[in-house]
């Protein structure tokens, strides 16, 4: 089995001389990367970043959103030069098979699995609550059933994905677009240029109890939860075997996509900080939603519960196209069994895995519910950051062993990466610090996840490795890497 290269060539798996099988259409621009990046991520300023100001205040929620974003766009820029050299889907699963080795490349494609499946999870049970309080706005006494719309959201996404890769990330494109723009019209409702009109900044000036109550250990604190601004950005790279120009589309796709977000957390941290009290924001499920509801106008609440729905669908979207692609790509390689990765004779979509993911993800969103335990859900939540800051932790040391193996000058690159390798060492570093963040408050979480990976590895190496065709995994139009 044989992906693109730089050529650009259809993806072709061949299985007997004058037949080919059906393989990934190449219809994606860099639209529709924006649209998967964007899309997964924006759910997290309608949602999640505001418990940064629980741990770390005002101030360290702010703090927290700027060092985040910082970590998050060495993400995308190292993202964007190895996916412009290795455009297959799996993303950063692949880059790891091509650059260090089998076992790595298991542990990157469960992290991305794990970690997209579980988010998807956390978005269809928000979207109950979501449903909930759409039907007291509009009067209705029908009492909606949670376990129903949760599952059934999943079920339709999955559905569309399974149709068509083309038609999802449209529907992404057009309802994060929505969901961006309701947070540009609260900042424009509240006056937001005009902090005196409607905002309270005030409290923030000459005083660090609202700001920094806890210090700055409560800012190192806050770091896990600024995540949210920008969680899920790096799965851009997942959709690259499917892109028409995957050297043009990536890059450009994610670059506007980390803009996007950044000025995006900007927006959502001011007018929250200047409407809601910080005891409050930093438990509030949705903030920016109950930010609209503080400025009395209907409208900007109608639009606020609008735009948060819609960005939640999108970022459930996104994760099912995700999780799929890794999960295919595993399959494709046989480090799972070869029946996953299958793909669609019609939609040339990976349907089994797209299918087979369906369930997990409606067990997760379920059992919260279920079996009447809220921290569950924050536990799958929690098991979904700590896979992808896994992931991030593999990036920066892989780059540089990317340079190293393929120097400059020896590969076309469609993009490339600045100030090398100072990027790749900020990641390393940024991702110690979350790390840390993120045991101060789960380290029992965190513990336990490695144990899991340790476990998967052990399986992995006793039991599939022998599987592994090590020749046919190598499918990047790239020369020999110097040095072999």
């Amino acid at each position: 089995m044989t992906t693109a290269g730089e050529s650009g060539a259809p993806t072709v798996a061949t299985q007997t001389p004058g037949h080919h099988a059906p393989a990934l259409r190449k219809v994606l621009s860099p639209m529709h990367i924006w649209a998967l990046g964007v899309g997964i991520v924006l759910v997290g300023e309608f949602m999640g970043w505001n418990f940064s100001v629980e741990k770390g205040g005002m101030y360290g929620a702010l703090v927290a959103a700027w060092f985040v974003g910082l970590l998050y766009t060495c993400i995308v820029m190292i993202n964007s030069e190895v996916t412009s050299a290795i455009p297959a889907a799996g993303g950063q699963y692949a880059q790891a098979k091509h650059t260090v080795g089998p076992l790595m490349a298991f542990n990157v494609g469960l992290y991305l699995t794990l970690a997209y499946t579980m988010l998807e999870a956390a978005n269809a049970n928000v979207l109950s609550y979501l449903l909930s309080q759409l039907s007291s706005l509009t009067g209705s006494s029908e009492e909606l059933s949670p376990y129903a719309f949760a599952t059934l959201a999943i079920m339709a996404l999955a559905w569309l994905n399974y149709r068509g890769v083309f038609a999802a990330l449209s529907l992404n494109f057009v309802i994060t677009g929505f969901a961006f723009v309701t947070i540009i019209v609260l900042f424009f409702g509240v006056s937001g240029w005009n902090p005196a009109v409607s905002l309270h900044l005030d409290g923030l000036i000459g005083s660090l109890d609202n700001g920094l109550p806890y210090g700055w250990i409560g800012v190192i604190a806050a770091f896990q939860f600024g995540m949210w601004f920008y969680l899920g950005i790096e799965g851009t790279a997942q959709a690259a075997e499917e892109c028409r120009s995957a050297s043009r589309s990536v890059p450009i796709g994610s670059m506007a996509g980390i803009m996007t977000l950044i000025i995006a957390a900007g927006l959502t941290w001011y007018v929250c900080a200047g409407l809601l009290p910080w005891h409050y924001l930093g438990v509030s499920i949705t903030p920016l939603f109950d930010a609209a509801r503080v400025s009395g106008s209907g409208v900007l609440v109608l639009l606020l519960l609008l735009g948060t729905l819609f960005a939640t669908i999108a970022s459930a979207n996104g994760c099912i196209n995700d999780a799929s692609r890794a999960w295919f790509s595993m399959s494709r390689d046989r480090y799972l069994p070869a029946w996953f990765s299958a793909v669609h004779p019609r939609y040339h979509t990976p349907f089994r895995s797209v299918v087979f993911l369906v369930p997990i993800a409606i067990a997760f969103a379920l059992l919260p519910v279920l079996l009447n335990q809220p921290t569950l859900l924050a536990t799958v939540i929690t098991f979904s950051i700590l896979s992808g800051l896994l992931t991030y932790s593999f990036m920066g040391p892989n780059f540089i062993r990317f340079r190293k193996l393929w120097p400059m000058g020896t590969i076309t690159r469609g993009y490339v990466l600045p100030l090398h390798p100072a990027p790749a060492i900020a990641l390393l570093l940024l991702s110690g610090i979350v790390f840390f963040a993120t045991f101060l408050g789960y380290g029992t979480a965190l513990l336990s996840l490695l144990a899991f990976y340790l476990l998967a590895s052990i399986w992995f190496v006793r039991r599939r490795y022998r599987y592994v065709k090590r020749g046919a995994q190598f499918t990047a139009d790239l020369p020999r890497p110097r040095g072999y």
